[in-house]
């Protein structure tokens, strides 16, 4: 059978140049886009076809061939820099490796982080060009995001049990994502906004005067989008009480009631216990710990923030209460519910591999 496509150009290399290609991979905090294009090239130099470097790696084919053919034209010089048209590089790939290693294994003294202009300091190169170098790696000292793992000895199987409700709800059954928006803010701002104009945005002091608080308790019907909602000033096991016998004079009385909600301690309150127990339509379904993320009212919360109260101005709490009652009648009129996609299986991959990523393993 005759060869389908151009024949590629062999990849072979030097014993220098593969010692460095291991070294980018196995080095723990190597940038990853570094350590992808090192594979590539390896792969590469095994013979095999652009297909399967593709499918090994797991990366596309215009990737593969993209790599293939920078390392061939530039060698190692390939991997770190884009080439520019007429003009040849003038940075060493060990000038682009070592700003890398600082970065991500150090930082500079009497400081928490680098600043494109202390690295600049240290590696004698100009502040524009740490910046691309920077750029090209995904590299953002400046940028933190907080996370917390969850601690959960029952996390795969809340995770399961929580995503199949989703997936798949039960017959004759509804499905609530049940939580409440505590300390919501009666705010008046200290001067009226200027509204916008063109070419300026809305104005809003940065200082406000607090009038009292209150708590929105929300369930959303996973499977339409309707909410059945409650303002309380206060959030104990009473008002989580009187929401559940809201709940369940809402639902009709043939349809099973599963709760999906928090671990907080008013939901697990003897008073409801008790009150569960006598109602067998109700199961409860509490999300592993630290992972609110599964839970989909949030979503429905964040879009009341964004609507109501990133810009609210009440001057009572009556008034604040009264404008989120407003906001879920007017929701409720043309719901939207927030569909979910992914499997249990997904989000434990996925939860797996950022787990590999942040521990190092592979490097």
């Amino acid at each position: 059978m005759s060869q389908r496509g151009p024949r590629l150009t062999e990849l072979t290399l030097s014993a220098e140049e593969l010692e460095q290609l291991q070294r980018w991979i196995r080095r723990r905090k190597s940038a990853q886009d570094l350590a992808q294009r090192s594979r590539i090239v390896l792969e590469c130099a095994t013979g095999a076809s652009n297909s399967k470097v593709a499918g090994q790696v797991g990366v596309s084919l215009p990737t593969v061939r993209k790599w293939r053919n920078r390392f061939l034209e530039h060698r190692l010089d390939g991997l770190v820099d884009e080439p520019r048209p007429g003009r040849p590089a003038t940075i060493s790939v060990d000038k682009v490796e070592q700003v890398v290693v600082d970065t991500l294994e150090s930082t500079p003294k009497n400081a928490t982080h680098w600043s494109r202009s202390t690295m600049a300091e240290k590696s004698g190169l100009s502040k524009s060009t740490v910046g691309r170098i920077w750029k090209a790696f995904g590299l953002k000292p400046h940028l933190e995001e907080g996370f917390k793992l969850s601690n959960d000895p029952l996390f795969t199987e809340k995770v399961y049990d929580i995503v199949g409700l989703y997936l798949n709800p039960p017959e004759s059954a509804v499905v609530l994502s049940v939580d409440e928006k505590s300390q919501v803010q009666a705010l008046t701002r200290s001067q009226p906004a200027f509204p916008m104009t063109v070419g300026t945005p809305e104005r809003r002091s940065h200082d406000y005067v607090r009038h009292g608080t209150t708590s929105l308790f929300a369930a959303l019907n996973v499977s339409d989008g309707t909410v059945i909602s409650s303002v309380h000033r206060r959030h104990r096991a009473v008002e989580f009480k009187k929401f559940l016998i809201k709940i369940d004079k809402t639902v009709p009385a043939h349809l099973d009631v599963h709760v999906v909600c928090d671990n907080y301690s008013t939901h697990k309150h003897p008073t409801i216990r008790n009150w569960l127990a006598k109602r067998p339509r109700f199961h409860m379904h509490f999300t592993p710990t630290y992972s609110s993320w599964i839970n989909q009212v949030e979503r429905l919360f964040a879009e009341v923030t964004r609507d109501l109260l990133q810009r609210s101005d009440h001057r009572s709490v009556q008034a604040l209460e009264k404008d989120l009652r407003e906001w879920v009648k007017a929701w409720n009129e043309d719901p939207k519910p927030f569909i979910w996609t992914k499997t249990a299986e997904e989000i434990l991959e996925s939860i797996a591999r950022y787990l590999k990523r942040i521990n190092g393993a592979g490097h």
